[in-house]
C-alpha cells in the first residue's frame, strides 16, 4: 500500500457505536505528540486490518489488541529531511514513514539536511545534523 507524504499519522482503531452514530478513538499520543490538533477537522480513510490483526483471543479467553506497530527508524539510520515546522521548544520538526515524528535541535523550517537518529521512543525519535544540503539538491 502506497502512503502519501502528508500522512499525519496512522493508527488502529475500533469502531464503536454511540448514540446515532459510530466513533473512532483517536490515541491521546497522536494529540499529545502533536501529530493532530484538537478540535481541526481532518480527512479520515478507514482501512482493513490485515489478515491476522485485530484484536486476538488470548489463552485465558480474554481479547486484546495487537502491539502497536514498530516506529519505521532505528538508532544510527540516516535520513534526508526537510523540516516542515518548528516545535515550542525550537527545535525543528520533520515526519517520515507513518507519519512518524523526527525532532532536529538547531535547524530551521524549510531547511533540507542528512540526519542520523540518536534516540527512538515509541511515538517520536531525535536526530542530530550530519549535513545541512542546498535546497535544489
Amino acid at each position: 500500500m502506497e502512503l502519501p507524504d502528508q500522512l499525519y499519522c496512522l493508527f488502529s482503531s475500533t469502531v464503536e457505536e454511540r448514540d446515532d452514530s459510530y466513533v473512532i478513538k483517536v490515541p491521546k499520543q497522536e494529540i499529545k505528540f502533536g501529530a493532530l490538533q484538537d478540535g481541526e477537522t481532518h480527512r479520515v480513510a478507514i482501512l482493513p486490518s490485515p489478515t491476522g490483526q485485530g484484536t486476538e483471543q488470548t489463552n485465558t479467553g480474554l481479547r486484546r489488541e495487537p502491539d502497536p506497530p514498530k516506529p519505521p527508524v532505528e538508532q544510527g539510520d540516516q535520513r534526508t529531511v526537510e523540516i516542515e515546522d518548528i516545535g515550542d521548544q525550537g527545535d525543528g520538526i520533520t515526519r517520515v514513514e507513518r507519519g512518524f515524528v523526527v525532532i532536529i535541535p538547531e535547524t530551521e523550517k524549510g531547511e533540507r539536511l542528512t540526519v542520523e537518529i540518536t534516540d527512538v521512543r515509541e511515538n517520536v525519535a531525535f536526530a542530530e545534523v550530519v549535513e545541512r544540503l542546498n535546497s535544489n539538491e
